[in-house]
């Protein structure tokens, strides 16, 4: 289960890296949002990836395994800030992109050379 979990917050990442360095702004914000995914699954995984435990300690609840429920608030407040950070983001890319300045290497106020497209 570990390897997993592992496994998919490195794939995430790394997705999420590689669409980043894009030179275009969608590729750019769906990489922000599968780094924000990998983050929420790294912070839920880290209160212990248990099955079946119970989520808080009590009386009559036998063994040590249990489920933190701090880090299951953490990835729910982080879900609702990455919402909001998405939806502000795709607002001001579209604004570029209606704008005709999609492009995020070349700079709109430095003159374009020969041959260069913009």
């Amino acid at each position: 289960m570990e390897l997993l979990v592992a496994s998919a917050i490195g794939v995430l990442t790394a997705a999420g890296l590689y669409l980043v360095f894009r030179l275009r702004t969608f590729p750019v914000i769906i990489g922000i949002s599968l780094l924000t995914y990998a983050v929420n699954i790294f912070l839920f995984a880290s209160g212990r990836l248990v099955v079946g435990g119970a989520p808080i300690l009590q009386k009559g609840v036998e063994g040590v395994f249990y489920s933190d429920p701090l880090p299951q608030a953490l990835v729910l407040t982080a879900i609702v800030i990455s919402f909001g950070m998405t939806a502000v983001v795709v607002m001001i890319a579209l604004g570029a992109y209606l704008g005709g300045d999609d492009d995020t290497v070349n700079d709109p106020a430095e003159p374009a050379e020969e041959g260069e497209a913009r």
